[in-house]
């Protein structure tokens, strides 16, 4: 079973979810405005990926942002902004992959 986090408007999340389903794999899709993911969670994923790759500074949402929200601390930052998530984060039994680039594509065999 393959997880993606994401959301349902994102192209890039709608693209790793044809792929993957195409592939054969068994898909769970979870909303992060619907269900923001839990704060261990996401303190795994900023532990193994870091804010420079989980937070999404080319987003509207990060444009949006005063300075004193920019400076947060990551958890804080993307537990208050889950939309700010890079996307998808795609969880497989083994390892968590963010965003939807060729190596991505590559590891997941897609």
């Amino acid at each position: 079973m393959i997880v993606i986090y994401g959301l349902k408007t994102c192209n890039s999340c709608k693209k790793a979810w044809r792929a993957l389903g195409d592939a054969g794999h068994n898909i769970s899709f979870v909303d992060l405005r619907a269900n923001p993911l839990a704060p261990a969670f996401l303190t795994a994923l900023l532990k193994e990926h870091g804010d420079e790759v989980l937070v999404n500074r080319k987003s509207t949402t990060w444009r949006g942002l005063d300075d004193a929200d920019r400076m947060m601390p990551a958890l804080e930052l993307l537990t208050a902004h889950p939309k700010l998530i890079k996307r998808p984060v795609v969880e497989t039994s083994t390892a968590t992959y963010v965003g939807w680039t060729a190596s991505v594509q590559a590891a997941l065999g897609v």
